[in-house]
C-alpha cells in the first residue's frame, strides 16, 4: 500500500508547471470523481449530468433549425416594396397584359357520389306479379308504389274482395295507377258507369292505358264502346263486395245465416246476455296475420294461436251459427249477446258448442285452426253492432 501510494505521489523534480494541462486537469477530475462516489453522490452526479446533457443538446438542434430557416428565402412573404411601405399603384394598360390559354373542360364537373339512385319512369301500362310466400295486399302495394285496395280492385275475379284470397304463385294485375280495373258489360249509359266509380266518362276514356280512340266513341256519355272491355279507371272507388258474414243474425231473426252455409240456424228465444265488457278469445293477445283494415276490406282481426288451442267466448250469449260456412271462414261460429253486439270466430278446428245453446263469457266454445281461406292457425274474430266494428276498440289492453 505505501508503495503504490508513492508511485501516485508527484515526483519532486518535475515542476508543477511541467505537467500538460490535460493531463493536471484529468488527475483533478478523478480525485474529484472519487470523493464523489465515496460520499456516495455518484449515481445523482450522473443523473445530473446526463439530463444536462440532454438539455444542452436539444438546444444546440433549436439553434441549428433556426439558423437553416433564416437562410431558406420565404416564398410566401412580400417583395422588399411590400415592406417598406405602400409604393404607387402602377397604370397598367389592359390591352398590354398577354393572354393566357386556359383550358376549357367541356361537361359539367361532379363529385363522385357513393350511393346511386336509378330513376325509374312511371308505369303506363299494366303489369302482372306472381305472389310470393309470405305476400300481403299491403306488402304489394307499397312496393308498386299503390295504395292496397287497389291491389284488390284490380283483381277482383281472382280475390274477390277477400285479402285472404292472396295464395303464392297467383298472377296479379298491378295497375299503373291507383283505381279500379273492370268489365265495360254496357246495358247503361257509360257516363253513369263512370259516375259510379267516382269519376267522369272522360277520365275513363281519355286515359292513355286503354288505348281508346276519342275520335271513335262519339259522345262521351253514351261511349260506343264494345261490350266486354276491361278497362282502367284511374282514381276510380267502388264498395267493397262482401266476402264475409251477413250483418243481424241475432237469435230472433237468424234467417240471414242461411245464405253462408249449413252451420246456420234456427229461431231462438231467450238464453244469456253479455255484459256488454268483451275478454281476449284467444290465449295470445296479438295478431298472427291481418289486422283490421278497411282499406283491405278486412273487418276483423287475426289473432295468434296455435292448432287445437282453446276459443273462448269473449261475451256471454246464444249461440247463432255453428257449422261451415261458404264464404271463406271455414268452421265458424256466431255468438248473438242480447244487446245488439254478436262476435263471430272463424277457421276454427273443432267446434264445441252447438245452435240454440247458451255460454258464458270465457266459455271454451271451439279450437283454432286453418280451415277455409287461411293461410295458417289463426282466430278471425270480429264484433258487430249494425256494421262490422273494429275489436280493438273493446278488448282490453293486451
Amino acid at each position: 500500500m505505501q508503495k503504490d501510494f508513492k508511485e501516485e505521489t508527484p515526483r519532486s523534480d518535475i515542476k508543477q508547471d511541467q505537467i500538460p494541462a490535460p493531463i493536471h486537469r484529468r488527475s483533478l477530475f478523478t480525485r474529484w470523481m472519487n470523493s464523489l462516489v465515496q460520499m456516495g453522490l455518484g449515481e445523482s452526479l450522473l443523473r445530473i449530468g446526463t439530463n444536462l446533457f440532454s438539455i444542452i443538446a436539444i438546444g444546440i438542434v433549436i439553434m441549428l433549425v433556426q439558423a437553416f430557416y433564416r437562410q431558406t428565402p420565404n416564398t410566401f412573404s412580400g417583395n422588399s416594396a411590400q415592406a417598406s411601405g405602400p409604393t404607387p399603384t402602377a397604370v397598367v394598360a389592359v390591352g398590354s397584359i398577354p393572354a393566357v390559354d386556359v383550358p376549357v373542360i367541356s361537361g359539367i364537373a361532379r363529385g363522385a357520389q357513393i350511393h346511386t339512385n336509378i330513376p325509374s319512369r312511371p308505369r303506363d301500362e299494366i303489369t302482372t306479379y306472381t305472389v310470393l310466400e309470405g305476400d300481403t295486399v299491403f306488402g304489394i302495394a307499397e312496393r308498386f308504389g299503390l295504395e292496397p285496395q287497389t291491389i284488390l280492385w284490380g283483381n277482383y275475379n281472382l280475390l274477390l274482395d277477400d285479402p285472404h284470397s292472396l295464395n303464392p304463385g297467383q298472377e296479379l294485375n298491378i295497375l299503373p295507377v291507383d283505381g279500379v280495373y273492370w268489365e265495360w258489360l254496357g246495358g247503361i249509359p257509360f257516363g253513369q258507369w263512370a259516375n259510379f266509380y267516382g269519376v267522369t266518362a272522360a277520365d275513363i276514356i281519355e286515359y292513355p292505358s286503354n288505348n281508346i280512340d276519342p275520335n271513335t266513341v262519339g259522345d262521351f256519355e253514351n261511349a260506343n264502346i264494345k261490350t266486354g272491355t276491361w278497362l282502367i279507371i284511374p282514381y276510380g272507388k267502388r264498395e267493397f263486395i262482401s266476402w264475409s258474414a251477413p250483418l243481424g243474425v241475432t237469435r230472433e231473426n237468424p234467417s240471414s245465416a242461411r245464405v253462408m252455409g249449413e252451420g246456420a240456424c234456427g229461431p231462438i228465444s231467450g238464453g244469456a246476455v253479455g255484459y256488454g265488457a268483451y275478454i281476449y278469445p284467444t290465449n295470445k293477445h296479438y295478431l298472427s296475420g291481418f289486422d283490421y283494415s278497411e282499406q283491405t276490406n278486412h273487418r276483423g282481426i287475426d289473432l295468434a294461436g296455435n292448432e287445437g288451442e282453446a276459443v273462448y267466448a269473449s261475451d256471454a250469449g246464444v249461440i247463432v251459427y255453428a257449422g261451415w260456412n261458404d264464404y271463406g271462414y271455414g268452421n265458424m261460429i256466431m255468438v248473438d249477446h242480447g244487446n245488439g253486439f254478436q262476435s263471430l270466430y272463424a277457421h276454427l278446428s273443432a267446434l264445441n258448442v252447438g245452435c240454440g245453446q247458451s255460454v258464458g263469457q270465457g266459455e271454451v266454445i271451439g279450437a283454432v285452426g286453418s280451415t277455409g281461406r287461411s293461410s295458417g292457425p289463426h282466430l278471425h274474430f270480429e264484433l258487430m253492432a249494425g256494421a262490422k266494428v273494429n275489436p280493438w276498440d273493446y278488448l282490453p289492453p293486451p
